[in-house]
């Protein structure tokens, strides 16, 4: 039902016009997001900065209510604008997908599966850095065993990452030693994650992926607003209360106008080695509902697995996808997998092949 409810929503969206094109604001591209659950409608726009002026948003939040709240099934409609994108703002050249891994909270593994997406990326034959934006818990280094790392400043005043297994790895890690506590206001830290996104010498490639802090502060703002982001990615745990910031987050990102490539569920399971038996520690499946509620896509599910733990302790991710345990290998590769076709899709969207016509 939900599915059908959105098609309405999209046909609802292409009866409101702009009043001063005569377009409506799908054929715009204004509309960020649709959700449709229990009989509320969401709906997030983004206007371009010159046209971010209050009448406006004002008319069409009320032409999009009418509209919207005309189908049967739509008890509620909410419209919000995410803000538009900073002025002058461009991609990390050489970059095709630049992805954010972020959680509403802290010690859900999210840097782990940030590191994880970046082996099994690599893995599959993509060229991928890694950027550890945690300025203030900086584990990047530790987890890829790239502790003690120098990045090297080239004569053009690019920072030239360490790389490890052909990652290029980015990180406060390597500035300060690893018992020092980053101890500063936000506009330092968002500094140092600019410098490390605008001077490293990350191209030529396909990925890159960033590790942010947990949370909905500073950073992820800044970061979505000085770049393009292809989409975030979304980790939580499955209990409830790690679910709760994990929507906050999902709907920072779509606040901010950033496409949400779908929810990773970490720690979902754990199957004992010695008799098999599965035991859901901290609940299970929550994510998933979650993300169909939120109208996110679920990008899988992870266990709970002591090769994971000893992975990063040694620094070896890439244990966890060859020659690992299979449930590790089989769970980590489905959400790599889910990730990469996301931001394909995205990118189709956003680059659509050309209309011919056949005469």
């Amino acid at each position: 039902m939900s599915n059908v409810v959105r098609d309405q929503i999209w046909s609802a969206l292409r009866n409101v016009t702009e009043p001063n094109s005569g377009q409506d604001l799908a054929a715009l591209g204004w509309v960020r997001n649709v959700a449709y659950c229990d009989g509320i409608a969401a709906i997030t726009l983004q206007f371009p900065p010159s046209l971010s002026a209050e009448p406006l948003q004002r008319a069409v939040r009320q032409a999009v209510e009418a509209a919207v709240g005309r189908i049967p099934e739509v008890q509620r409609v909410g419209v919000e604008f995410a803000l538009p994108p900073a002025p002058g703002a461009a991609g990390v050249p050489g970059v095709r997908h630049v992805i954010a891994v972020g959680a509403g909270k802290g010690g859900v593994g999210k840097s782990t599966v940030a590191v994880l997406t970046a082996f099994g990326l690599a893995r599959a034959g993509f060229k991928v850095g890694l950027l550890d934006a945690d300025v203030y818990g900086p584990s990047i280094p530790k987890l890829t065993s790239t502790e003690g790392a120098q990045p090297a400043p080239a004569e053009d005043g690019s920072i030239v990452p360490p790389e490890v297994d052909g990652i290029k790895v980015l990180s406060m890690g390597y500035l300060v030693a690893p018992d020092q506590p980053v101890v500063w206001r936000g506009p330092m830290a968002q500094k140092y994650v600019k410098e490390f996104l605008e001077r490293g010498r990350w191209a030529p490639l396909d990925f890159l992926i960033v590790d942010l802090p947990p949370g909905t502060g500073d950073i992820p703002l800044t970061l979505a607003q000085s770049i393009p982001l292809s989409g975030a990615v979304v980790v939580c745990t499955p209990q409830d209360v790690a679910l709760i910031d994990a929507r906050r987050a999902l709907l920072m990102y779509r606040k901010l106008g950033v496409d949400v490539l779908g929810i990773v569920e970490n720690m979902s399971y754990y199957v004992c080695p010695h008799c098999g038996e599965r035991d859901e520690i901290f609940s299970h499946g929550g994510a998933e509902r979650a993300a169909r509620e939120l109208d996110a896509p679920f990008l899988g599910a992870i266990p709970l697995n002591v090769s994971i733990r000893l992975a990063g302790d040694a620094g070896e991710p890439q244990r966890c996808l060859a020659g690992g345990e299979a449930v590790v290998a089989s769970a980590v590769e489905d959400v790599v997998r889910r990730i990469l076709r996301q931001a394909e899709l995205r990118d189709q969207q956003r680059n659509p092949l050309p209309t011919l016509t056949i005469r």
